[in-house]
């Protein structure tokens, strides 16, 4: 009768409190499956190795083994050396089946655990729209030489600072990439923010770690009227335990996918009632008409501006925003972009010829102040400074 096992793959590290925040993680993974065998091991530095964990799991009887990489993004690591110490082990074990899931990734789960650590530096449990925009995010991501899994780290920073609303942001590494830690805070120092938040994605401490929290500390000394917020690293938070739990159910179903089918996925939505098919107003305009209008598009096409909900959504549990839907009749709508009014947003748009959709987003209050800006600059507008007709103003917050 087959048996199954999981094994948890690290990469290993010569500070020992990274061994023993593994081993906790491990244990979590363990609570989740009482009835199933669990262990972990570390590709290098760190006792016990791959090949110990994967012994223990045969020796328990196990046949069908449940392989996940420990790790945030798929790296060479990930991609390279753990598949290849599973395929020999396999080769030399002909009666197992090891089936290898994926890296962590950005899952929700892991923004929400990085979020609560963000969070929490901050002495906070949610924020709200606006109260983040004199505050500056510093994301430390490990750094490898690997180009996409740097990319992963940047969009990660991208996602949180949108999801909490930053000021400004910065990616930095503290590994073979570039800017590093060092470097990447001087320079965001000359940005002018007196707050800045340092968040290492790590799951867990070490070397890197500490070396993270001194550069910051040596900053700070030197600059004085500056406040540094030092994010704890993730660690075993219930949310990365989820996050393994997935990843262990997509190995054991075998329902990893290289590709995304845009279409397939559409037309899932659409049978979940998730979307509607509509016709984009483009296709009833002359596409090489860049001075079409409202009018120009109205053909049978009705024009509804009530607004259909307000939307006190807490994503993730920690931030509020606030969100107004224009349904104009005309096949097509812009997302309610809840950082409209963002101080380095698109409020630079403002009478600049933008969609009616996404002007009538903008408080008034932002436009009048966006209007004077400009002419103490003497800066015309490109279209007459009122709304389209097709837009309501949204009202003041």
């Amino acid at each position: 009768m087959s048996k199954t096992g999981i094994m948890i793959c690290g990469h290993g590290s010569r500070a020992k409190i990274a061994e023993e925040e593994f081993a906790l993680l491990a244990k979590g993974l363990r609570d989740r499956y009482p009835d199933m065998p669990v262990e972990y091991g570390f590709l290098e530095y760190s006792a016990p190795n791959i090949h110990m964990g994967l012994d223990s799991l045969r020796d328990q009887g196990v046949t069908h083994i449940l392989a996940v990489p420990g790790m945030l993004f798929a790296a060479t690591h990930a991609k390279n050396d753990i598949p290849s110490v599973l395929t020999t082990y396999q080769e030399k074990n002909p009666g197992l089946t090891v089936s290898y899931g994926r890296e962590l990734g950005l899952h929700s789960q892991m923004i929400a655990a990085f979020e609560a650590r963000i969070l929490e530096a901050l002495g906070v449990d949610h924020v709200h729209d606006g109260d983040l925009y004199d505050t500056m995010l510093v994301v430390v991501g490990r750094g490898t030489s690997d180009t996409l899994a740097n990319a992963e780290a940047a969009r990660l920073t991208r996602i949180v600072t949108e999801n909490l609303g930053f000021g400004w942001s910065e990616t930095v590494y503290s590994g073979v990439t570039f800017p590093s830690v060092g470097r990447g805070l001087e320079m965001a120092l000359k940005l002018g923010y007196k707050k800045i938040v340092v968040a290492p994605y790590f799951l867990f401490s070490g070397r890197l770690i500490d070396r993270i929290y001194n550069y910051v500390d040596k900053v700070a000394e030197t600059e004085p009227g500056v406040t540094f917020y030092k994010a704890h690293y993730l660690a075993d938070q219930a949310h990365v335990i989820d996050t393994f739990v997935e990843r262990i159910t997509e190995a054991a179903e075998g329902s990893l996918v290289e590709t995304t089918d845009l279409m397939a996925s559409f037309k899932e939505r659409l049978a979940r009632g998730e979307v509607e098919v509509h016709h984009h107003h483009a296709e009833y305009r002359d596409p090489m008409d860049d001075e079409a209008g409202a009018s120009d598009h109205d053909h049978g096409h009705s024009h509804d501006h009530g607004h259909h909900h307000h939307d006190h959504s807490h994503g993730h549990g920690h931030h509020h925003h606030h969100g107004h839907s224009h349904d104009h009749g005309h096949g097509h709508s812009h997302g309610v972009y809840k950082h409209i009014a963002h101080p380095n947003g698109p409020r630079t748009m403002i009478d600049q010829g933008v969609c009616c959709c996404f002007m009538g987003q903008f408080p008034q209050e932002v436009i009048d102040e966006e209007r004077e800006l400009r002419k103490g600059l003497g800066i015309a507008p490109t279209v007459p400074e009122k709304l389209p007709a097709c837009a309501p103003k949204r009202k003041s917050a």
